[in-house]
């Protein structure tokens, strides 16, 4: 893991009403990967160190044969696996990329780790542990001749200790229907920490510090780990999205992502102490970029733990079925969605449309000019005007309502990428809800304002429709600015109903 960079995401705090998780559909049972495997990768990495100066840095020796040891353990077990070259720094580094065959071509899991260590030392913690950990992962996969549903695919990056270079080059280098293929990405650095901590990152900014949530379908990654540390009763804590390690670049451009951290650097406190055992007031890796993380600077129990949590993903991700979609609506064409239904709407300007929103900034984006997916989404006002006030919802309530939604027995669940963006002369009079309307009324989601400045960001709230099953339903969106004064925008994106 490399020295901090911030990461460009813009916050948001998200308070959500309603809400519950969508039920994972049917995935085969995840291994228990022996922890012996993952060790003796871990020898093999610290040998080729010692035999080539004592690290395996980017642009050294050991780098390039660290590669050539992951790779003849993927080609012998059935991958197809590439080395990337780049350069860096006037050194040639490699990314090596394995794909295991079958899949959806179009529905691609990627788990990553950086493979380099600093000169200083082979890097056994940082990162032979993540290395090591999705390497025998990968291998399972092998040898359980595993036929998941979504295309899996390994990455092991070159030179993130000198600033994310390898995957940096992968993502810029992907052209744009590749990237879209790539629905989520996992990444672990640093798993075996000897003072281990066990975190998660903070896919749906429910930490609500740093940087904000990771781009749509992040907060899923999150939860899937999560279900993982629970079924084995070890708690977790979030770890925010702060650019340090491969993640970044997939972030960057819209790619959800995911993964575990055991610690670096940081002291671990009391409380983290009393929740996980070790030593407070000591680094999580006292060897962090040495010459003593070695073999010797791994807590096997965390190792262990991670690298189960990493297969644990990999097959309940990658072999569930996907829910079959009853209805959807990207808003690319006009589907029958009505403005002010009810005809008691008082908002003068901002009202909910369809269209290709324009971007508008005060304090920071307000109205995001970038959609989750085509050119249209439902706004409030579309247009920018020559001040980010012009076209916001002024006056009151604005609404809009879905076409009839007929919907069948069975597990239902109702899906949306959503902003709310106010400025400080909000507060908590103004809102965003998402209500159904059947037999009953249910708010299925209800972000409040705040006399705070929250710029706009994509999030996806996922909502249990099951008391609706059977009813023909509408979906109904109000935000309001009703305190006043004050600077208010929304957006809506991709609505799916899942069975």
């Amino acid at each position: 893991m490399r020295s901090p960079l911030v990461a460009a995401i813009a916050a948001l705090t998200l308070t959500l009403a309603a809400l519950v998780p969508a039920a994972p559909a049917s995935a085969a049972a995840a291994p228990d990967l022996p922890l012996a495997n993952v060790k003796a990768h871990l020898s093999q990495l610290q040998s080729i160190a010692a035999a080539n100066g004592g690290n395996r840095a980017h642009g050294r020796p050991g780098y390039l044969a660290s590669a050539n040891y992951v790779k003849t353990q993927l080609d012998a077990a059935g991958f197809s696996t590439v080395l990337q070259p780049f350069t860096y720094n006037g050194a040639t580094g490699y990314n090596l990329i394995a794909d295991w065959p079958g899949g959806d071509p179009d529905d691609i899991l990627m788990v990553g780790a950086h493979l380099d260590s600093v000169t200083a030392g082979p890097g056994i913690n940082d990162n032979g542990s993540g290395s090591a950990a999705i390497l025998e992962t990968a291998l399972e996969v092998a040898r359980q001749s595993l036929q998941p549903v979504k295309h899996l695919r390994f990455a092991w990056w070159g030179a993130e200790e000198q600033g994310l270079r390898g995957s940096q080059f992968y993502v810029n280098n992907l052209p744009a229907a590749d990237r879209a293929r790539i629905k989520g990405y996992l990444n672990f650095d640093m798993v075996g920490s000897p003072n281990a901590g066990y975190f998660i990152y903070d896919g749906d900014n429910s930490d609500g510090t740093g940087s904000g949530p990771g781009p749509a379908g992040s907060a899923a990654l999150e939860r899937t780990l999560q279900d993982y540390f629970t079924s084995i009763g070890v708690p977790t804590r979030g770890t925010d999205f702060d650019g340090r390690s491969d993640y970044g670049p997939f972030i960057a451009v819209g790619i959800p992502a995911g993964g575990t951290f055991t610690g670096a650097e940081g002291i671990k406190s009391s409380a983290q102490a009393g929740l996980w055992g070790g030593t407070a007031g000591q680094a999580f890796d006292v060897c962090y970029h040495r010459s003593c993380d070695t073999t010797a600077n791994i807590n096997d129990t965390a190792l262990d733990r991670n690298a189960d949590a990493i297969a644990y993903a990999v097959w309940t991700i990658g072999t569930a079925v996907p829910p079959a979609v009853i209805w959807q609506d990207a808003f690319e064409t006009a589907t029958g969605w009505t403005a002010n239904p009810n005809g008691t709407d008082t908002a003068t300007t901002g009202v909910w449309e369809r269209g290709d929103p324009a971007a508008t900034t005060s304090s920071g984006a307000k109205q995001l000019g970038t959609t989750v997916s085509g050119t249209n989404d439902l706004v409030t006002g579309r247009l920018a005007g020559s001040s980010a006030g012009d076209y916001d919802i002024d006056g009151g309530v604005t609404s809009i309502q879905s076409p009839p939604i007929t919907l069948p027995a069975g597990t239902l669940n109702l899906s949306l990428s959503w902003y709310l963006a106010h400025g400080s002369n909000s507060s908590s009079a103004d809102y965003f809800r998402v209500r159904v309307v059947g037999g009953t009324t249910a708010t299925v989601l209800n972000q409040a304002g705040a006399a705070t400045n929250r710029n706009g960001a994509w999030a996806t709230a996922t909502a249990s429709l099951n008391a609706f099953a059977g009813q023909t339903v509408r979906i109904v969106i109000d935000a309001a600015d009703a305190s006043g004064a004050s600077l208010v925008e929304a957006g809506v994106d991709d609505v799916k109903i899942t069975n």
